[in-house]
This record gives structure tokens, C-alpha cells and sequence, in this order.
């Protein structure tokens, strides 16, 4: 199956065609002309080679528009269509759309482009885009290479189109690394996603660049019409949404997802009302409970709650993850912790002593100063950092594990606890894990709430316990809701549990008195060293001022105990 591609929407007509559009042209300029034309061809006929100079003129000044309209509509470099040509050519298509009839595009963007521009130049770096359009550009015009998974791919989307098919589809450089293809009558976004998959597969194929073997990875983001979007612009901003998705997410290929747009009415006033709630306090703190199997209180998680007025309550999924895309996560951290924070200083006061962990994201550790921000808050409310714990997910392992490892290193010089949660959902490495200084390992509910009914489940928390013990890290398993899986965790040798079998988050309110329901007895009192004399002098961290000013006072603290809350498992 031969298919043309882009380019040809940028091109002077050839041909018949292109005589006759020139021939238009000259008729049109020299109209005026010919009346003059007549009156020397009937007195002065040796006059007429002078008309020859106007007519020069008009050819010339066609071509240099015709030329100048080209340029504007070709990216230099590639001699693709450019951005503009694509919108244009996307709202030709758009303006053909019946009824059935839609309209796909993919966007593509090479990953890492930027640092393989830097280490091998910028003009090798042009000849790689310039490959690149050019295989872009015969995958989809001949499906790639004979007996090629790329070739069977895209064909097999073509095949199954109707007979009127008539869509061409076109190939464009957005600019940079981004390229995207434009696939009318193409409307089923499990057959554009196929296509992508293709494209990507394509790029992946070795290339040879200056003696050297490169191989691509490229993420692609796809939305169709009228499905996703309503125009050209929304097609193309809602497929970079998905492409960018995909990049995050590391997952290739991505379709477009109204909830992962943070442009959308909705999600743009989500956003405001959130900004106003963190700064009125709407959004408050639950704290839900982990007990250990002999009865033990070891801690409580700080759960975000937020009733949005007039519109009930948002699950914290969506405005966290909103708070995250937008740049709104490290106020949202800060806050977080400045109320849990406080909340145990309050406890403290009353002398209930827990330790309560808060979720925090990659982006708030990668981001420079969150130790110092983090102690900030505890020398503020006078609490010592062994009564927080900050809870961090597999993700960060993958965004950059050595910068990562530098702040948890520095946090737990100070003495805040470290737990890595929803363990088993993510991809990191054994390697990885070792290299950060957590202490404790929750294995993630949608492993443990199957465990007595799914083998597999099962085995996977077996396993995992076993290798976080002999990492010499604590287990808490999340997500426990009956006896039977509380008993074959005990029998797993899991250290502690959290769930509705045990206790709901609760408003702190109820979570004091929880805590002053199940706790056996006032724990002593006792002075602790600073952070950095329990460290060996090797890895003695310099810390905050607002650390040091503290040490220099010789506040008085309470060394944590673990509270019981019951002699036995619930009943």
C-alpha cells in the first residue's frame, strides 16, 4: 500500500496545473496591458518585444510568492510541513468532517534529544532530526520495511477502513524534537495508538551516526476528533497533554485523558478553589492508625481530606495530582506538614508520643532546600524529627535516584524516619532500593486486600517481606480489612498494619481520643543526643542553622514510645 505523505501541501503545482495557474497569473497582472498590446501591434509592431519586460516581472514576482508561501509553511531543516501547515491541514480536515467522519493525531517526541544534542553537537544533531523525518516519512507513506512488525502495523489500521477512505495523512516537525502525524478518517484511538506504537518501534531501529550506533526512544500522545477535542488548536494542545503524559509516566503511548488535563474549565477551577482552601485552611489532616500484631501503637498517616464548598468532597488522587502538574506541590507540602507538624506538637503536650508519617512527593525531594524546610517546621513547633516519618513512593527511583538519595541521606541525618510506600506498584531496581536510607517498606493494599483470596498476591507480600527483612527494613502492609488476612500476615511476619480493620482516618479530634483510648501508660522522659552524634563521623551531615540553634538551647525533648492499643487483634 503506497500512501503520500506531508510536504506535498507545501509544493508549487507541476505539470498542467502548474501551466495554467501560471498562465492565470500573467493574464491577470497583464490585463491592463493588453488594450496597450493591441494599439502597438496594429501601429508600432516592432514595439511589442518591450512587453516582455513586465511580463519577466510577473513571472518573477510569482515565484518569489510562490517561494515565500512555501517557506512559511516548511520547516527548513526537514522540508516537512511545519506547525502551521499542520494546523492548516488539520482544519481542512475538520471542515470535511460528516457524520462518522473524524480526525487523529499523533505527537512524537524523542526523549533525551536534549542531552544527545549537547554530547554529539548541534549539527550532528540536525542530521539526526533530518533521519529521523526521513524515516518518519517512508514508515507511513510504505508502512516501513517488507515483512517489518511496523509495515503489519500500520497496514492492518489502513485495512480495516472504510472503501471511502480518502485521508492522507501528513508528517510534521513541531519544532525541536517534536514531530506529529496527522491521520484523517482515522477516529479510533486504539487504532491511532497502534499506529504510534508502530512509529515508535520504527525510531528504535538503530542508526549510525558518525561512527557511532544510536538507538531512539521516543513518547507519543494521541487525540482524536471529535472524540477529544472540537478544533485543530484543542487537537494539537490535548495531544501534547498526552504525549507529556506519556513522558512522565514512562509509558510510551499515551491517549488523551480529560482527567490528566489541567487546562480543562474544571480542572483550572479546581486549581483556584485549591490555591484559596490551602490559604483559608479547608483542607484538614486525618490521621488513620499502624499497629503492630502484639497490640502496639506505631504510628498514625496524615491523610488529606478536602470538602470543596458547594461541590463536596474531592478525592485526594485528583487534587494532589492537580496540585503536582501545576507547580502547586511544594505549598501543598508545606502545608501538609506544617499541620502535622503542629498536630504533634499539640500531642506531645498532652503526652501522647507517636509518630506520624506524611506522603511527600518526588518532586518535593528532588527540590533544592527540602531538608532545611523540613527541619524549618520542626524546630518551629520544638518537635524532634523521630516523631515524623516522610513516606516516598518507587517513582522517585527513577527520576534521579543519586540526588534523591543525597536528601533522604540528609534527612535522616537529622533523624526523620523514611518509609517507602506502595511497594510493588512501581519499577524500581533491587540496585535502587538499597541505595536509599529508608527504614520501613509498606507493601500497597492492592497486594495485601487480594492476598487471601489470590495465590500470586499472596506470594508477592511473602516475598516482599522476606527481602525488606533482609535489607533490615519494617514491613507495614496496607489495606487490611478482615481477620483472615490479618492472621496470615501475622503468620508472614509482617511488622504492623493499617486498614478499616483496625481504624478509618480519623479528624484529629477523634484520633486523640483514639489514641487516648488504646494507649497503656505515659512514656518517660528522656534526653537525646542530636541527630548527627548517632552518625558515624564519616557521614556527619552539616545541618540547618535553625538545627544548630536548637542544640544550642538544650530544648528538653521526649524520646518516642510506642503506644499499645490493645492486647490482641481487633475483634
Amino acid at each position: 500500500m503506497d500512501r503520500t505523505t506531508g510536504g506535498a501541501p507545501t509544493r508549487p503545482p507541476q505539470g498542467v496545473a502548474g501551466a495554467v495557474l501560471l498562465l492565470g497569473v500573467l493574464l491577470a497582472g497583464a490585463a491592463p496591458l493588453i488594450p496597450l498590446a493591441v494599439l502597438v501591434y496594429r501601429y508600432e509592431p516592432e514595439l511589442l518585444p518591450l512587453f516582455a519586460v513586465p511580463l519577466a516581472v510577473l513571472v518573477a514576482a510569482w515565484r518569489i510568492a510562490r517561494d515565500r508561501a512555501r517557506d512559511q509553511l516548511t520547516d527548513p531543516l526537514t522540508d516537512l510541513p511545519n506547525r502551521q501547515a499542520l494546523l492548516l491541514a488539520a482544519q481542512e480536515s475538520i471542515a470535511e468532517h460528516t457524520e462518522g467522519y473524524s480526525v487523529g493525531l499523533i505527537l512524537l517526541d524523542l526523549d533525551r534529544f536534549r542531552s544527545l544534542n549537547d554530547t554529539l553537537g548541534h549539527t550532528a544533531g540536525d542530521r539526526l532530526l533530518v533521519h529521523i523525518a526521513r524515516r518518519l516519512h517512508r514508515a507511513l507513506r510504505s508502512g516501513g520495511a517488507a515483512g517489518s512488525a511496523t509495515r503489519e502495523s500500520i497496514d492492518d489500521v489502513f485495512a480495516g477502513l472504510p472503501r471511502h477512505y480518502r485521508g492522507r495523512p501528513m508528517v510534521a516537525r513541531m519544532g525541536g524534537d517534536e514531530f506529529a502525524v496527522l491521520l484523517p478518517g482515522i477516529g479510533c484511538p486504539d487504532s491511532l495508538e497502534k499506529v504510534a506504537k508502530a512509529l515508535i518501534a520504527e525510531l528504535a531501529a538503530p542508526i549510525r551516526l558518525d561512527g557511532l550506533l544510536l538507538v531512539l526512544e521516543a513518547s507519543a500522545g494521541v487525540c482524536v476528533f471529535p472524540q477529544h477535542a472540537q478544533d485543530a488548536e484543542s487537537l494539537l494542545r490535548r495531544a501534547d497533554v498526552a504525549m507529556g503524559h506519556a513522558q512522565r509516566g514512562r509509558t510510551s503511548v499515551e491517549q488523551y485523558d480529560e482527567a490528566q488535563d489541567a487546562d480543562t474549565p474544571y480542572r483550572i477551577g479546581l486549581l483556584g478553589d485549591l490555591r484559596r482552601a490551602l490559604e483559608t485552611g479547608e483542607v484538614q489532616l486525618h490521621y488513620q492508625p499502624k499497629v503492630a500484631f502484639d497490640g502496639r501503637v506505631v504510628g498514625l498517616e496524615a491523610l488529606l481530606r478536602w470538602e470543596r464548598p458547594g461541590q463536596g468532597r474531592v478525592s485526594p488522587d485528583e487534587f494532589v495530582g492537580l496540585a503536582e502538574s501545576s507547580g502547586l506541590m511544594p505549598r501543598l507540602t508545606d502545608y501538609v506538614l506544617e499541620a502535622a507538624v503542629g498536630q504533634l506538637a499539640q500531642w506531645r503536650e498532652q503526652g501522647l508520643q507517636v509518630q506520624v508519617a506524611v506522603n511527600v512527593s518526588p518532586r518535593d525531594v528532588l527540590n533544592p532546600g527540602f531538608a532545611q524546610r523540613v527541619a524549618g517546621h520542626l524546630v518551629r513547633h520544638q518537635v524532634p524529627a523521630h516523631a515524623l516519618q516522610l513516606e516516598i513512593t518507587e517513582r522517585l527511583l527513577l527520576d534521579d535516584s543519586r540526588r534523591a538519595a543525597d536528601t533522604l541521606a540528609e534527612l535522616r541525618g537529622y533523624g526523620v524516619g523514611m518509609s517507602l510506600d506502595d511497594f510493588g506498584t512501581g519499577h524500581s531496581s533491587l540496585v535502587r532500593l538499597r541505595s536509599l536510607p529508608v527504614g520501613e517498606l509498606k507493601i500497597d493494599r492492592s497486594f495485601v486486600s487480594r492476598m487471601a483470596t489470590d495465590d500470586h498476591d499472596a506470594a508477592v507480600v511473602r516475598c516482599s517481606v522476606e527481602l525488606a527483612h533482609s535489607l533490615g527494613l519494617t514491613v507495614v502492609a496496607e489495606g487490611v480489612e478482615d481477620d483472615e488476612t490479618w492472621e496470615r500476615l501475622n503468620r508472614m511476619g509482617v511488622d504492623a498494619v493499617q486498614g478499616w480493620l483496625v481504624s478509618a482516618a480519623l479528624p484529629a479530634e477523634q484520633a486523640t481520643a483514639w489514641l487516648r483510648v488504646h494507649r497503656t501508660g505515659a512514656p518517660p522522659v528522656e534526653r537525646l543526643g542530636s541527630a548527627a552524634d548517632r552518625l558515624p563521623p564519616a557521614i556527619q551531615p552539616v545541618l540547618p542553622p535553625v538545627i544548630q540553634a536548637a542544640q544550642a538551647a538544650k530544648l528538653e525533648i521526649q524520646a518516642p514510645k510506642q503506644q499499645s492499643w490493645a492486647p490482641t487483634r481487633p475483634q
